[in-house]
């Protein structure tokens, strides 16, 4: 698969099912990537301190209430 983006390196995508997939991408600058799968052009961006503090959180449970 290539990169939406040519600097963004993507990790492979997770999925909850074959219908629900995303993935997470960062760059040599230190920003972070969040796009669904097969739509990387179009992603989400901020610093990696962000992306970090955004899994900490769903894992914590604090988005619990999404589900």
């Amino acid at each position: 698969m290539s990169d939406a983006h040519p600097g963004i390196t993507w990790e492979e995508p997770f999925c909850q099912d074959a219908s629900n997939c995303f993935r997470l991408g960062t760059d040599d600058d230190g920003n972070a990537y969040i796009a669904v799968a097969g739509q990387e052009e179009r992603y989400l961006t901020d610093s990696l301190d962000a992306l970090r503090t955004l899994i900490v959180e769903i894992k914590a449970g604090k988005a619990d209430h999404l589900l």
